[in-house]
């Protein structure tokens, strides 16, 4: 780059800088130059900035673009004070909740932030433990579709059939994953920056424990992210290739390419995070990032990695399967559910509404139970069929729950029982046989066996009818909280 394009770019990007702050209240022209400071003292001093770098991740969530557009201020705050400024490495992982309208937001953000040819910011995204530059029109690989559904189906089915329904567990896992290997990616990171509150750290830990539990792993329990990154390194990181098996798992790719490890920082900037949910603030993303409403990860449930949408649809089929219950009613628990967590991160209105909106009114369910199938095939090609086997979990424990799985859902296979046990447990079969649990399932024989010799995870919760006035089993809010999240889920169910 020559001097006189380097001094026109950072015209450029002084001038966007400006236009940023523009969009930010006092409150939060305050915190940037707090973010500045906190980010100096991390580097050991303006001397070193220079040479630091911090990771962040931007999932497509409102969140992760508050952080951006915060870091990037920061950022250019220093180059304009000092003679180098920190390396900022973004990262996209490309799991099942990634839509195209999301990846769309996020190049928006990127034009927007003037971050593409800027050589100080480096963006990567991951497709099935692959690291490749950032490109929102790659589409998501058959590779990446495929491990996302298998982790899915089995996950969803170590679990008791009578436990609340916590799908997306896997997510956990692979969010672990994937923070481990971008930060060792290359040259590495110094810092991992994360908006997360405490509450939501300890929730980040209690999930990854339980998926761990499930793969018969152990995570050591704490409260928030500061020894994420030793317990990772400690346990090898790739926390699914130690269940499938070696052969069964593709390797973190560019092999060669990644640290052996990495001992790096956190600096936490929730506390700096102001205003974020003040109406006024959604002008940053619509009128300066460019950010449309429709591609946002909805803001529901904390840390859930699976489809709002999908999990109502899961609810309501576990209703009428399971439960003896209608679809609606089941369908309805997780609409109620999730508005009463949304009341209670006193998300804005028109937030509200646009998840409502997502989640339609009771008179349109049968054509939301359609959309939700079609969303089930096309994203992660499930039929109803093996989501409902998966809700049976009937392959557990030695497959302790298959003859009441056959007898309630494919009676005409009950004389088939002895060859169908012979098997999942490895025994001689027929392939006809094999081809059925397939199909049935969604899964091998070789890892319907796995989960044959699994027993049912512990410290599952059990199934929580949600009434209409009973709240989700959270820590207990005031009864305002609660009257609140009832007229919400009341305007919802009219």
């Amino acid at each position: 780059m020559s001097a006189i394009h380097e001094q026109a770019m950072t015209y450029v990007y002084q001038q966007m800088l400006q236009r940023l702050l523009d969009f930010y209240s006092r409150a939060e022209r305050t915190a940037i130059q707090l973010l500045v400071q906190r980010l100096i003292v991390a580097a050991g001093g303006a001397e070193r900035v220079g040479d630091y770098r911090v990771l962040m991740v931007q999932n497509g969530s409102r969140e992760s673009f508050y952080v951006l557009t915060a870091l990037r201020a920061a950022q250019l705050t220093i180059a304009g004070r000092y003679p180098a400024t920190f390396g900022l490495r973004v990262v996209t992982p490309r799991m099942g909740d990634i839509s195209q309208a999301t990846l769309e937001n996020i190049h928006h953000c990127y034009s927007a932030l003037f971050v593409y040819d800027d050589p100080r910011v480096e963006l990567l995204m991951a497709d099935n433990r692959e690291v490749t530059s950032f490109n929102h029109r790659k589409p998501l690989s058959t590779a990446a579709r495929d491990a996302n559904r298998t982790d899915l189906l089995m996950f969803g089915h170590l679990r008791s059939p009578d436990s609340l329904l916590g799908l997306g567990d896997e997510g956990y896992l692979a969010m672990a994953e994937f923070y481990r290997n971008m930060a060792r990616w290359g040259t590495g990171v110094d810092s991992w920056v994360s908006s997360d509150t405490p509450r939501q750290q300890k929730q980040f830990m209690a999930g990854l424990q339980r998926a761990s539990r499930r793969f018969g792993l152990v995570i050591e329990p704490g409260g928030g992210f500061d020894g994420l990154f030793a317990q990772l390194d400690a346990m090898g990181g790739e926390l699914f290739r130690q269940f499938y098996g070696q052969e069964n798992i593709e390797p973190w790719r560019p092999e060669g390419r990644f640290e052996a490890c990495r001992r790096l920082g956190r600096v936490s900037i929730d506390d700096l995070i102001v205003d974020r949910l003040e109406e006024s603030s959604w002008a940053l993303f619509g009128e300066f990032l460019g950010v449309r409403p429709d591609g946002l990860i909805a803001p529901t449930l904390d840390h859930e990695y699976l489809s709002p949408y999908l999990s109502a649809h899961l609810y309501g089929l576990q209703a009428c399967y399971l439960q003896g219950r209608s679809y609606e009613h089941g369908y309805g628990d997780y609409v109620q559910r999730t508005i009463m967590l949304m009341h209670r991160k006193q998300l804005p209105m028109h937030v509200c509404q646009q998840v409502q909106e997502l989640f339609g009114s009771p008179s349109v369910m049968p054509e939301r139970r359609a959309q939700a199938a079609a969303e089930a095939q096309e994203t992660l090609g499930l039929s109803e069929t093996q989501l409902v086997c998966m809700l049976y979990a009937p392959f557990i424990e030695n497959g302790a729950g298959l003859e009441n799985y056959l007898r309630c859902c494919h009676p005409d296979m009950l004389f088939a029982l002895p060859e169908l046990r012979n098997a999942i447990e490895g025994g001689p079969a027929t392939e006809e046989a094999k081809q059925w649990l397939y199909e049935i399932s969604g899964l091998s024989v070789a890892l319907l066996n796995k989960v044959y010799q699994s027993p049912i995870a512990v410290s599952e919760q059990p199934i929580v009818t949600v009434s209409a006035r009973r709240s989700v089993p959270e820590a207990p809010d005031s009864s305002e909280d609660e009257q609140g999240a009832h007229e919400l889920y009341e305007r919802w169910a009219r």
